[in-house]
């Protein structure tokens, strides 16, 4: 359960051995809980110890967790305010909702991990890995995920208001009910997702890719589709009359019913018993540890 590389250890200050040698009491002592007590400012602790178990409201503030490990733990309710996670690893854990507005998530991996109800805004998550991540009703506004992996992450109902989602990968997403008013969805795969009933108003979909997507009953007033690609897109019943940038060609490659409402002068293609591109089922979580623990090593 807790293991010491003895050359790092030599070049780690007194304080730091403190800190490390707590969180393994209470690792020992609890093994069902993990509650982190850091006695300690040192960097290096923060990139060498990866944690299992569940913390309730641990509040992590303000902490340098760059490249920490946190492999299916249970922090719920968790408080990481401005805290840098920067290439961090969340994989298959659940921070359902924890509050990491402002942090710094930049190539944060968070594969198949929880973040129901969660706040993010104003975090920085560029480059994060989140394929399969749950992110239902998460507060995302004004979040940087440009060049984010998010192939098949629940977004249900999530906020992404003014969100940077520019080069992003989400194909086979749900963004179903979201509010994404502004977002910037620029040269980003969106295929085969499900953009059903979200609000979309002045959003940028500039040069991205929605072949096979669901828009069906969303709101694009003002959304700008300039070079999109809309190939077996479903837009029947979607008002689209007051999106820009839209040209007969991608609508005439869509499929839209007689309640399809387009800008003037284009037409649209009426598709029936429609096939839509099926996207793949998201990764499964990894299994927990089977205890939890706390590691230091060299790397």
């Amino acid at each position: 359960m807790f293991q010491f590389n003895l050359a790092r250890i030599r070049r780690l200050s007194t304080a730091a051995l403190t800190a490390v040698a707590a969180m393994g009491a209470v690792m020992l002592a609890t093994p069902a809980t993990a509650e982190i007590h850091f006695l300690s400012q040192d960097r290096d602790i923060a990139r060498m110890v990866s944690l299992g178990g569940s913390c309730n409201r641990c509040e992590l503030s303000g902490r340098d967790l760059t490249g920490a490990a946190f492999t299916g733990a249970t922090f719920l309710n968790a408080t990481l305010v401005g805290t840098n996670l920067r290439g961090a690893e969340l994989v298959g854990s659940n921070f359902s909702g924890s509050d990491f507005s402002n942090a710094d998530l930049r190539g944060v991996s968070i594969l198949g991990a929880n973040f129901t109800g969660a706040n993010f805004s104003g975090a920085n998550l560029a480059g994060a890995a989140a394929t399969g991540a749950t992110l239902v009703r998460a507060r995302l506004y004004e979040a940087d995920l440009s060049g984010a992996e998010l192939g098949g992450a629940n977004m249900n109902g999530a906020v992404l208001g003014r969100a940077d989602l520019s080069g992003s990968e989400l194909f086979g997403a749900t963004l179903a009910n979201v509010d994404a008013r502004s977002a910037d969805f620029s040269s980003a795969e969106i295929n085969a997702s499900n953009l059903s009933n979200g609000d979309f108003r002045s959003a940028s979909f500039r040069n991205s890719s929605l072949d096979g997507a669901r828009l069906r009953d969303g709101q694009f007033a003002r959304a700008d589709f300039t070079g999109a690609s809309l190939n077996r897109a479903d837009i029947r019943g979607v008002d689209l009359s007051a999106a820009r940038g839209l040209t007969q060609e991608q609508v005439g490659r869509a499929c839209s019913d007689s309640a399809t409402r387009l800008p003037n002068g284009l037409s649209a293609r009426i598709c029936r018993g429609i096939s839509l591109i099926r996207p793949p089922s998201p990764p499964s979580p990894p299994s927990p540890p089977r205890r939890n623990l706390v590691m230091i090593s060299s790397d």
